[in-house]
Order: structure tokens, then sequence, then C-alpha cells
């Protein structure tokens, strides 16, 4: 008899050095509690971003794409099409085939509201960004949204950002929340963290991380020796994750 081929539906993650990828262990073990042996999960680490072509042109039997660092942004000239949030936020981190071509959506700022949302409080009237990558235009989709002014904090501010030198404790005081989006401080480079001026954060302070390994970061422990809030990224990747099981399953 022949044998019926194993993986009938294929997903998978886009990005660079992505061998410590939270997606593929997450839906591995989704796929296994839901007995969905015909589905599979696997990384697709590209050096540069044009070699997204061949994995298109030689894997025609994917069903759906997540997107990561570097490539949120870089992903959306060899797209067909953008959701109206997508295109909005400027970043995709979800890509849906379609019987049209390639359609791109961005589940990151359903995952980070959905996250953050538990834990503002009356006075988080205005936040700090840290970075200004993909992930960090989803956090000011979100932060508009919510009606939060906030401020990005750049290396390399443009006009209407701030540095990380202009940081002072009277702009801290202002900024009663934090978001780290950048990658300081991931595994394995832990003792990494943005350098902003932490002993003026306190208890009224929100410190959110994008980051979930490690599970605490020096950011978040610098926040935590002051009694400030602290949330890293588990939960938000987790709640992304389920909203692109929800696209690809539309």
């Amino acid at each position: 008899m022949e044998k019926l081929e194993k993986n009938k539906f294929r997903y998978g993650l886009v990005g660079r050095d992505i061998s410590y990828s939270f997606s593929r262990g997450y839906f591995k073990e989704k796929f296994s509690n839901l007995r969905l042996e015909h589905c599979s999960y696997e990384n697709f680490d590209l050096k540069e971003i044009d070699e997204f072509k061949k994995v298109i042109g030689e894997n025609d039997d994917i069903k759906g794409l997540n997107v990561t660092i570097p490539y949120k942004e870089a992903i959306i000239p060899y797209l067909n099409e953008l959701d109206f949030q997508a295109e909005k936020i400027g970043a995709v981190n979800t890509i849906k085939f379609t019987p049209e071509g390639l359609m791109g959506f961005n589940t990151d700022a359903y995952g980070f509201r959905k996250s953050l949302e538990r834990h503002l409080k009356r006075h988080h009237k205005k936040a700090l960004v840290l970075g200004t990558g993909g992930a960090s235009k989803a956090i000011a989709f979100v932060l508009d949204e919510l009606g939060i002014d906030f401020s990005f904090v750049s290396r390399n501010p443009s006009k209407n950002q701030l540095s990380y030198s202009d940081l002072t404790a009277e702009i801290l005081n202002e900024n009663l929340m934090v978001i780290n989006s950048t990658p300081l401080g991931t595994y394995p480079e832990i003792e990494k963290k943005p350098a902003i001026p932490y002993e003026h954060i306190g208890r009224k302070h929100l410190l959110f991380d994008l980051i979930y390994n490690p599970e605490k970061t020096a950011f978040l422990k610098e926040g935590e020796l002051r009694d400030a809030t602290i949330c890293n990224g588990l939960q938000m990747l987790e709640f992304q994750a389920e909203k692109a099981w929800e696209i690809w399953n539309s």
C-alpha cells in the first residue's frame, strides 16, 4: 500500500537566526494536543529576505507562515495583498496562502493589546517605546487605539523621536509605561538591556518586554528591583499565535 503523505499541511516561521523560536515548539505541541498528525511547523531561516522567493517556489504545500525579525517590513513587497490593519501598521507577522496569492496580516497588535490590557492602570497615560523596528509599529498602533500618548526612543532618532541620552528623571516620571521592542536581552545575551536611567523607575511604572526568553530579562529585573509592574512577551506570543491559526483556517 502506498504510504500516505505525512505532512499534508505545512506551516512555518520566516526569520533570521531563529533556532530559539517560540513558534515551532508552540505549534508542535498544539498539533499534538489536537491530534493533527497531518500538520507540521518548521523554521525557514533566511540570511537575506530575497531567499523568500525560493521558499515559496520550492514548497507549494505551505498553508501559512509567521514572520519574525528582521523581516516584518521587508517581507511586504513579496506579498500580493495586506489586510487593513497590517497595511496601517506597516509590518506583517502572518501570511495566509490564498487562491489569489499571499496575504499579509499583523497579529502582533492583537497579541500585545490582549496581554497589555490586564496590567493597565489609570495613571498609565504616556509611554516610551524603546526601538523603532517592525515590532514597534504594532505597539504604536495599539497605543494609538487605546489613546495612550507615546514617544519612540532610538539609538539613531529621527524627527520627533528621543535618543537614549535624552531620557531624564522628568521624562521617566511623565511616562509611566516603558515598552522594550528591541532584541536587547534575548538569550543567550541575557545580561544586555536598553540604556535607560533605571534609577528613575518606580512602583507606578509598567515595564513591558516583548522578549520571552529569558522569562525575566535584565530590563524587567531592573523594574522589579524598583517595585514596578513587569510583563514579558510570552502571553503576547501565545495570543498572536492563536490569532494566526484562526486566520490560516478562516
